[in-house]
């Protein structure tokens, strides 16, 4: 991991961060949507032995291609900030950082006003602990 974040540092980012989570979260429900659509035309096709070409199916590809696009370039603006996104259902991200001389994940979920948990670099989400019950 290239950059390590304070507490401190992590909250003052979340305004950079939280808009860009929030919109990958969206497009993540969408693109769920539109390859969810694509799968019906698909089996709906396989079902009565024609193909999906209709321009339906054509504005679902092409939506899936837009939003894949989109989602990968949000990816990289939050990556190129430091930090590493979990989960974008749940709207996780998590900023390397170091406590007590061991590399951590401090973690951010969306909605949540600040940063007030950690977990292992090799745990995830249900191992959060609260910063507030170790001193740094």
């Amino acid at each position: 991991m290239a950059r390590h974040f304070t507490p401190e540092e992590a909250n003052l980012l979340l305004p950079r961060v939280e808009p860009l989570l929030r919109g990958l979260v969206e497009q993540r429900r969408a693109l769920r949507e539109q390859q969810e659509t694509l799968a019906a035309f698909q089996a709906k096709a396989r079902g009565n032995g024609g193909v999906s070409r209709g321009p339906e199916v054509l504005a679902a590809r092409q939506a899936v291609e837009r939003l894949t696009a989109r989602i990968r370039q949000g990816l990289e603006e939050v990556q190129a900030l430091g930090c590493v996104v979990k989960d974008l259902d749940m709207g996780l991200v998590d900023f390397p950082a170091i406590r007590n001389g061991v590399e951590v994940y401090l973690c951010y979920r969306l909605g949540e006003d600040r940063i007030a948990f950690w977990h292992g670099t090799d745990e995830g989400y249900s191992s959060r602990k609260p910063l507030a019950d170790e001193p740094d």
